[in-house]
């Protein structure tokens, strides 16, 4: 059963353009000029009920636009779309009995309330009665592990903290579908992949199909099987995280700092990309070379400090765009 269908979906918004200069000029100010934008055009997909699926791109790509109208914040200017079989233009109060969101940049917790509290208030909001919310609580609270700070203020919680409560408050009322905006955000590798782990234990206990979009490449490869990639509001790629990960995720960026200056050349699988002193920063193709044989042209001696990485998302939707095939 799928769980979302969208079938040709835009969306266009009138923007005031700005003039150049400061402040613009009266003319401006008085009778301004505007452009029309089209953030989401003319997009396909479904998703698969149960399924976890990456809906990424860059800034202004189309990713927010789509989530909104998705969950009825924005109607479209056309096409069709259901989620769990219900319009979000017509219906969206019964959509949100049905649907889960987090955004990582936004509270939805009242911070001078607990955690606890806040859970009694979100029940409430879903209808469920006083057993069933303390249940579900309880059984929340032991999944995400929030029996430490269950009855501390939000406002004195780590970010890591209070994101686990932000799952568990979309969580309360048993949503089938759970939307997730950069859920990570801020948070450093340890809590990241605590994260992780429970949206993947949310995923398995409930089958709660999870719409994910994100900018941490660790997210989107842990958490994803299958990815949609979107620039200027289309869709340019739909495919398994297996086959992104073959041709797309295979190269590391190395960053070296040493103590004196080293030369370091050119070899199949290895492309210098800066060499300034004792500052180095090379791209690896895996596919060809392995990291570890890397690490052997620096005498131990001489190095400071290592840093790999993977390839901004920005530069594999650019090797994606070059990809005739895929355009």
């Amino acid at each position: 059963m799928e769980a979302i269908k969208v079938r040709q979906l835009s969306k266009t918004f009138r923007v005031k353009v700005k003039e150049k200069g400061l402040g613009g000029s009266v003319k401006s100010i008085i009778k301004p000029k505007y452009k029309t934008v089209k953030a989401v055009d003319d997009i396909s997909f479904d998703v698969k009920q149960g399924e976890m699926l990456a809906f990424i791109g860059p800034n202004g790509a189309g990713k927010s636009t789509t989530i909104k109208m998705l969950t009825g914040i924005l109607y479209p200017d056309q096409g069709e779309m259901t989620v769990m079989d219900i319009n979000p233009t017509g219906k969206r109060k019964n959509l949100s009995y049905k649907i889960g969101t987090v955004f990582g940049q936004k509270e939805q917790l009242w911070t001078h309330l607990t955690p606890y509290d806040n859970f009694k208030f979100f029940s409430a909001i879903y209808d469920l009665s006083d057993k069933e919310a303390e249940n579900r609580i309880q059984e929340l609270m032991d999944i995400f592990e929030l029996s430490g700070f269950i009855n501390t203020p939000v406002r004195n919680l780590s970010l890591g903290q209070r994101i686990r409560c932000e799952i568990v408050a979309s969580l309360i009322h048993r949503p089938e579908i759970l939307f997730l905006d950069e859920p990570t955000i801020g948070l450093d590798p340890v809590v990241k992949e605590n994260i992780r782990e429970l949206i993947r234990k949310m995923n398995k206990e409930y089958n709660t199909t999870v719409f994910l979009t994100s900018h941490d490449i660790g997210d989107i490869e842990k958490l994803c099987k299958r990815i949609i990639i979107v620039n200027h509001g289309r869709i340019v790629l739909d495919d398994t995280m297996e086959n992104i990960k073959y041709h797309y995720l295979n190269k590391k960026i190395i960053e070296v700092k040493l103590k004196e200056a080293a030369e370091i050349k050119e070899e199949e699988g290895i492309t210098i990309l800066k060499s300034k002193g004792g500052n180095i920063k090379l791209e690896v193709d895996t596919t060809r070379k392995k990291i570890g044989d890397v690490f052997s042209f620096f005498d131990g001696d001489n190095l400071l400090d290592i840093n790999i990485s993977n390839v901004p998302l920005e530069a594999i939707i650019t090797e994606i765009y070059k990809d005739d095939a895929l355009l």
